[in-house]
């Protein structure tokens, strides 16, 4: 980034700082000296310098998660509530129809102790678990990445591959297609059926999917709307059969 462009980002970040400071002396001059910032300075896609996440219009991005600098996400893949992935050092991406679930973390390296440069690659209908972490790692395409699992640098997990939940895989292990690996450090467990392959991985995604659809038109509604489904479920929560199927909740129905 040119010397010009970083003077005109600090101005921008000075600028912002100064509102926050005046809101603060008008809520103190006001009487109230408890500060209560109205808005989140959460963002959920934020720029690095001159690095700018690519999101496709059809993937979901959590609210919550956090997507930063040279980061694309692909057609239909879905970010869940709490992930962080972070593109400064290094780029990451992302393909088409995958799932990084809750609170995961997704990083990259500048590069090895060799000099091997560490981008985080994940491929198409990749399903990556809740707390996972990926470090500077390959992912192909409809592998499967267990719940709190660890992949290090230099890691690479062939296609149709799964790794256990909770498992450490150490810096340059490469996982063999149609191969389960577990443990701590992560060792080849087994070999996953033809069966397996065949339904599990494409089935997990897609359920992801259709389930980010789900949550992203939730997330769409104004805060209104929000309200009014309240009152309404409150009106006919007796009636509402459909929502509370999905709560799993089922009612008695009483005596008209």
């Amino acid at each position: 980034m040119g010397t010009l462009r970083k003077a005109i980002y600090a101005v921008g970040f000075w600028i912002r700082e100064t509102g926050q400071a005046i809101d603060r002396l008008g809520c103190r001059l006001q009487g109230n000296y408890y500060f209560h910032e109205q808005l989140s300075r959460h963002r959920t896609l934020m720029n690095i310098f001159d690095k700018v996440p690519n999101v496709h219009k059809d993937a979901f991005v959590a609210p919550s998660a956090s997507v930063i600098g040279d980061v694309q996400i692909g057609q239909g893949s879905s970010i869940w509530y709490g992930c962080v992935l972070r593109g400064d050092v290094n780029s990451v991406r992302i393909g088409s129809g995958t799932n990084i679930q809750d609170n995961s973390l997704v990083h990259v390296a500048k590069s090895n102790l060799s000099g091997k440069v560490l981008p985080t690659i994940i491929g198409d209908n990749v399903t990556v678990g809740h707390s996972a972490v990926l470090h500077g790692c390959s992912v192909e395409d409809e592998s499967f990445i267990g719940t709190g699992a660890t992949l290090l640098d230099g890691v690479v997990v062939e296609k149709n591959s799964m790794v256990a939940a909770g498992a450490l895989v150490r810096q340059n292990t490469r996982i063999p297609c149609g191969e389960v690996w577990g443990g701590n450090p992560a060792k080849f467990m087994r070999k996953l059926t033809e069966e397996e392959i065949a339904a599990f991985f494409s089935q997990s995604a897609t359920n992801y999917s259709n389930l980010a659809q789900v949550h992203a038109a939730e997330n769409a509604k104004t805060f209104d709307e929000v309200e009014f489904k309240k009152v309404l479920h409150k009106k006919f929560s007796r009636r509402d059969e459909e929502y509370n199927s999905m709560l799993g909740v089922v009612q008695e129905v009483g005596p008209s």
